[in-house]
């Protein structure tokens, strides 16, 4: 324990190592925009929802909310988006940004008690919770992709069946990380549970943990993982981009479930402005990756919009559709045996989605 503290002191003593010019470590695909991957990453899939002009908070001056988010989290970059180009001002909306780091089930309590009026989180951090109870509505997707699975040149894993007998590294045993590539694992023939040896390290250690021989590979998001990635010489085996993966979304807006009953027009202002942002992302990614770059530590900004680029910013289903995606993780999961077998996943789809913008 104390060489895992002097190493985590020390990593983050040189965090700024991790920072650097993406030209000068990346290899050679990352640098022009192609891809290692013969999937779908060149050329994601959209999903295009029009923002509805209706949608504003009501009122004669803005109505301020507050919104929890990572800033460490480039999938977040369309709250940051919204705020700094106006999409939140046109919906008469006034934004304070909550900067959290604690768990997901401690987010998810702020919501539904109150303390903050919606967030932004990965799905697949989400479910397990919600399938508790949290009263939390889910409004829209934000986008697909960000979530990787890296191991090294010398290791041979080539796919996920290739973790049998492995050591996989990931930020926690409830992570989102751990949740996908279970999923993948299970529809391999691969028990998650009995045939992958799962180790949880702080995502600045994970690097670490692969170059000592204590793992084979690691599970985790951008901006991290594709750093590492890339500084390291590390081999992408697969990532929610890829097959039928390509049209999910990843990442979600939930908004607390009293203010979605009582103030539905907030909640749709709240939902169309950072749909709003999320097009304007995947349309300006050098831009937008200048904006979060402000607030993220751990990327610049010439780093952070490659990985913009390889996510579906376009993907940000509601409703229906919504609910469909929700639907097919439950009923992964539960596979995975991460959600109960009793639970019904077009029941809890149904449960946890709202579609505020239905006019």
């Amino acid at each position: 324990m104390d060489e895992l503290t002097g190493r985590r002191t020390l990593l983050r003593f040189g965090m700024a190592g991790l920072v650097l010019p993406l030209g000068a470590m990346g290899p050679t695909f990352w640098r022009t925009g192609q891809t290692s991957l013969p999937d779908t990453m060149a050329y994601p899939p959209t999903c295009r929802v029009a923002g509805n002009d209706a949608a504003v908070a009501p009122g004669a001056v803005p109505r301020e909310v507050k919104i929890c988010w990572g800033a460490n989290a480039i999938c977040h970059v369309g709250l940051a988006v919204a705020d700094e180009r106006g999409f939140f001002a046109k919906r008469n909306l006034k934004v304070e940004k909550i900067n959290f780091a604690g768990a997901t089930d401690q987010l998810l309590e702020l919501l539904a008690s109150g303390k903050a009026d919606a967030g932004l989180g990965m799905v697949l951090a989400w479910m397990k919770p919600l399938e508790q109870g949290f009263d939390v509505k889910l409004t829209a997707a934000i986008h697909g992709g960000c979530l990787r699975l890296i191991a090294t040149r010398e290791s041979g894993i080539t796919s996920v069946a290739a973790l049998k007998g492995k050591a996989v590294g990931a930020s926690s045993m409830a992570s989102p990380e751990k949740n996908f590539i279970s999923i993948l694992a299970i529809k391999q023939g691969i028990d998650p549970v009995k045939d992958i040896e799962w180790r949880a390290y702080p995502a600045d250690l994970l690097g670490v943990a692969l170059q000592k021989g204590e793992i084979q590979a690691f599970t985790g998001p951008d901006p991290i993982v594709s750093i590492l990635r890339d500084r390291d010489h590390l081999v992408e085996v697969t990532n929610n981009m890829s097959g039928e993966y390509a049209d999910r979304m990843c990442c979600v807006l939930g908004i607390r479930g009293r203010l979605v009953r009582e103030e539905r027009p907030v909640a749709a202002a709240i939902t169309a402005a950072l749909m709003d942002a999320q097009e304007w992302v995947a349309e300006n990614p050098d831009a937008a990756g200048a904006i979060i770059a402000r607030f993220n530590k751990m990327a610049t900004a010439e780093q952070v919009a490659p990985m913009l680029r390889s996510h579906t910013h376009h993907h940000h289903p509601v409703d229906g559709d919504l609910k469909k995606e929700i639907a097919l993780y439950a009923q992964e999961l539960r596979q995975a045996s991460v959600f109960k077998s009793s639970t019904d996943p077009a029941k809890f789809a149904e449960r946890v989605c709202a579609d505020v913008l239905a006019t």
